[in-house]
């Protein structure tokens, strides 16, 4: 008889642990298809480097924001963002140029892995994001992430602008801190780990 309990409560604990990851990756794809990243690295951790990383994240965020001003959706605005590399590289080098640098700027629209973050007024769980990179020169540096699409860097309200830009209200509320964010992105950053470890 005692072998049947432990043998129930184990199947038990693997049903509510599959249901808890499909869980958890559900909630990270369905951000995760619904924004496209920044990330923009710099040359070196030195004070200058990284001074010119934020003047080159400014200016990669002011000449996105035109490029993008009646995008719908992620998937639109990757692809604006993909035929504009040529264009948002020279704009970064034109910045690094007028801060006295004469450093290679690539940019490069990828996947990568992001950790959890918290951004002024919303916070994104960890997981895999298609991300707009911009590598500075060597790009050893340490680097700057944010969400290019939908604008929310800045945002003066980041549920508004995210339902702006089709997520529901659940979505909205999940990133900007409201129904449980903290534990709902724990929910998420241990299934991520786990699955990492299988």
């Amino acid at each position: 008889m005692k072998i049947r309990i432990w043998e129930i409560s184990l199947a038990a604990g693997v049903l509510l642990a599959m249901a808890f990851g499909a869980w958890a990756e559900t909630a990270q794809e369905n951000l995760s298809g619904k924004l496209v990243r920044l990330h923009v690295t710099a040359n070196s951790d030195g004070e200058r480097d990284q001074e010119l990383k934020l003047r080159v994240r400014d200016r990669i965020l002011e000449a996105a924001e035109p490029l993008l001003k009646d995008t719908r959706s992620a998937a639109e605005a990757a692809g604006i963002l993909a035929a504009s590399l040529p264009y948002l590289e020279e704009q970064a080098r034109r910045e690094a140029e007028a801060a006295g640098y004469y450093l290679p700027v690539y940019a490069e629209l990828t996947r990568e892995q992001f950790p959890t973050r918290r951004y002024g007024g919303f916070e994104l769980p960890s997981g895999s994001y298609k991300a707009l990179r911009v590598t500075i020169g060597d790009g050893a540096g340490s680097n700057w992430w944010c969400v290019v699409f939908p604008p929310l860097c800045g945002a003066a309200n980041a549920a508004q602008t995210a339902r702006a830009a089709g997520f529901t209200d659940g979505e909205a509320a999940l990133i900007s801190g409201n129904g449980g964010v903290k534990i709902k992105f724990k929910c998420i950053e241990i299934w991520q780990r786990i699955k990492n470890i299988l």
